[in-house]
């Protein structure tokens, strides 16, 4: 079952870089097609729809950074449901700030065939923090 575990961290993972490149490839790879993602303000349902959540990142903000910190999950079958703690940087278009979300998603993935997707993603900012910063390379 580890290697399941590592499979549902890496799909964390592959999200948060996916999210970060805007590399939609990325996210096919890790989002069932049937996907839900939801947060404050916004539900978004299905794969592709999901995908254009990239382009609109990309407008809000120069860049990202997003870092997993634990996952923890349970795996019934071929099903899991689980939490995801995130740090999120996002770096405000209109000044040198960054927006910090401490960020708790609540999963929900599904084996298919050899991959673990998201069946379910619902984004929960326990805080967020607005602070300068000096930006030395590009975004």
């Amino acid at each position: 079952m580890s290697a399941d575990l590592s499979a549902l961290r890496q799909a964390a993972e592959l999200y948060a870089v996916g999210a970060d490149r805007k590399d939609k490839a990325l996210w096919r790879e890790v989002l069932a097609e049937d996907c839900l993602i939801e947060g404050p303000g916004f539900s978004v349902t299905g794969r592709e729809a999901n995908l254009g959540s990239l382009d609109a990142l990309g407008q809000m903000f120069r860049g990202t950074q997003h870092r997993v910190h634990q996952v923890v999950a349970t795996i019934t079958g071929d099903t899991a449901k689980g939490e995801t703690y995130c740090t999120a940087e996002h770096l405000l278009n209109d000044a040198d700030m960054i927006l910090v979300w401490a960020i708790r998603y609540q999963d929900e993935w599904r084996r298919e065939g050899d991959a673990w997707r998201f069946t379910a993603r619902r984004l929960i900012v326990d805080w967020e923090e607005t602070r300068p910063v000096t930006v030395r390379g590009e975004a």
